[in-house]
């Protein structure tokens, strides 16, 4: 999010200097400068002992490709404790461990994604209203059904190699 107007006082922002930042908007009003803003995300490749990863089809995603579970931080929640509450909401899996991967800009949402590799004992699905299908999926077939150079992409490429 840029703005242009303050979000406190409504007043329209000046450019200002700020120490190595440069310029950043600024309001005079109220005295403070107001960087842009992102939403932070998390996104993560589920996989079981078997070495199968889930892969979810929702239509709003994609009608074509396989995505991983991903979801929105909400305030006052740590980036782990929302990989575990998405994919318990998302597909009914519990999870056993978590380890983080990496982060990824995503510049056409002004989002960050925090991709994670979440362990679970391979149980049946219980899919959300979001999510249209979900499905095991072995290692060596995952990238394929996946958008090629995506973020969910790279994350279970990484997963994949490690």
């Amino acid at each position: 999010m840029h703005f242009t107007y303050c979000p406190y006082c409504g007043t329209k922002l000046i450019s200002k200097e700020i120490g190595d930042e440069g310029m950043i908007p600024y309001c005079e009003k109220c005295s403070i400068p107001l960087w842009d803003m992102f939403t932070t995300s998390i996104i993560t490749a589920v996989v079981n002992e078997y070495d199968e990863v889930a892969l979810l089809r929702q239509s709003y995603v994609s009608t074509t490709k396989y995505v991983c579970v991903a979801g929105i931080m909400k305030i006052g929640e740590s980036a782990e404790e929302t990989v575990i509450r998405e994919v318990k909401e998302e597909i009914g899996q519990d999870v056993e461990s978590l380890e983080f991967i990496s982060s990824y800009p995503y510049d056409k949402k002004e989002m960050l994604m925090l991709g994670y590799k979440a362990t679970v004992k391979k149980q049946d699905f219980k899919l959300s209203g979001e999510v249209d299908s979900v499905e095991w999926v072995k290692y060596d077939s995952a990238l394929s059904l996946l958008r090629e150079g995506s973020i969910a992409w790279q994350l279970v490429k990484t997963v994949i190699e490690q």
